[in-house]
């Protein structure tokens, strides 16, 4: 099994990444602040327009470490990819059977079932935890509805059909997350999904730890030799990592929603943490620097602890997952597994 390295996140706006052996270096305004063996870790993730030297790039491209860029709202910019994982007949393999509608449909499936169930297990455990409390009897009914969603994806005919269920069921699950806040403070007050901007704090966390997740799906997916922007579900677009998109539907309320609805009630966040932003009568959300910082500590901390893969049975480290997954999608393209095991939560 694969190891878990550090990640490291340059969160300092001017911070520019330079290579000194086979050390990175983080600097700003010419002035050294930290370094680290390229050895220690697996992936950088910077927030900031400085970026890097060609040297970086390539140490990151040599040592397999993912580089990947993005702007000081956590929006995903570009990705620095070495060479080419794998052998060309497993890409061949992806590229083939994916022009296959009853593969994609079959895939999209899954992917959507999975997201449901998961987006479900949430909404139950709340249920179990506070069944006393405001609210519980509206999150059993969307919890229920959600059940009729999954029904419905698994005999779904068309991938258009699957998106329908699929943004139905979204949208049920949604209206019961306000429900799942149990701190009252007013400013995590939380109407709906919105994004490019997202206009509240619970939006912007959300879509912050969305773009960090879609990140290590497309490691992962690279790492086991599999192309991330040829997807299934997702449309192929320039810039977009589709399959990476197709992968991470799975892992969203399992990793993401519980993260951020932990800090938020745990009081690990609060609106100082935040900016907002009123451009043109267009209000928009991020962190702060500090705020940021402190979702990924939690990021990263979330990622070290240990669950049972209810496939592989044995012990992995959540930042694994995405990786196990993967793994487990390129033995399905290779026919060494009968079908893909999506990740189920308990």
């Amino acid at each position: 099994m694969k190891r878990i390295l550090n990640t490291l996140y340059v969160t300092t706006p001017d911070a520019y990444l330079s290579k000194d052996g086979t050390n990175i270096v983080v600097s700003v305004k010419g002035q050294e602040i930290f370094r680290i063996p390229a050895q220690n870790i697996e992936a950088i993730c910077t927030f900031g327009y400085q970026g890097a030297s060609p040297g970086v790039m390539k140490l990151c491209a040599d040592k397999k470490i993912g580089l990947s860029f993005f702007t000081p709202q956590g929006r995903f910019i570009a990705r620095v990819q070495g060479p080419v994982c794998g052998n060309v007949l497993l890409r061949t393999r992806q590229y083939s059977r994916f022009q296959h509608q009853d593969v994609s449909l079959h895939l999209s499936s899954i992917a959507v079932t999975g997201k449901i169930y998961n987006s479900r297990v949430l909404l139950r455990r709340f249920i179990r935890d506070y069944p006393d409390r405001s609210g519980a009897a509206y999150v059993e009914q969307c919890a229920e509805k959600l059940r009729r969603c999954y029904r419905l994806a698994q005999v779904a005919d068309s991938i258009e059909t699957l998106r329908g269920i699929e943004g139905e069921a979204a949208s049920v699950y949604f209206s019961a997350f306000p429900n799942l806040i149990l701190n009252n403070d007013r400013c995590f007050i939380f109407a709906g999904r919105n994004k490019r901007p997202p206009t509240d704090i619970v939006n912007a966390m959300l879509s912050f730890g969305y773009s960090l997740l879609a990140a290590d799906c497309a490691s992962a997916l690279e790492s086991v030799g599999l192309d991330p922007a040829v997807g299934f579900m997702h449309t192929l677009r320039p810039g977009r990592n589709s399959l990476a998109l197709d992968l991470m539907e799975e892992l969203r309320a399992y990793i993401v929603d519980r993260l951020v609805l932990s800090m938020i009630n745990m009081r690990q966040v609060s609106s100082s943490d935040f900016l907002v932003h009123d451009d043109d009568c267009r209000i928009s959300v991020e962190f702060t620097d500090k705020g940021r910082k402190a979702f990924l500590t939690a990021w990263q901390n979330k990622k070290k602890t240990e669950i049972v893969h209810p496939f592989l049975n044995e012990k992995i480290s959540l930042g694994l997952l995405p990786y196990v997954q993967a793994m487990l999608l390129a033995r399905y393209l290779r026919q060494d597994l009968d079908d893909y095991p999506v990740f189920i939560a308990k």
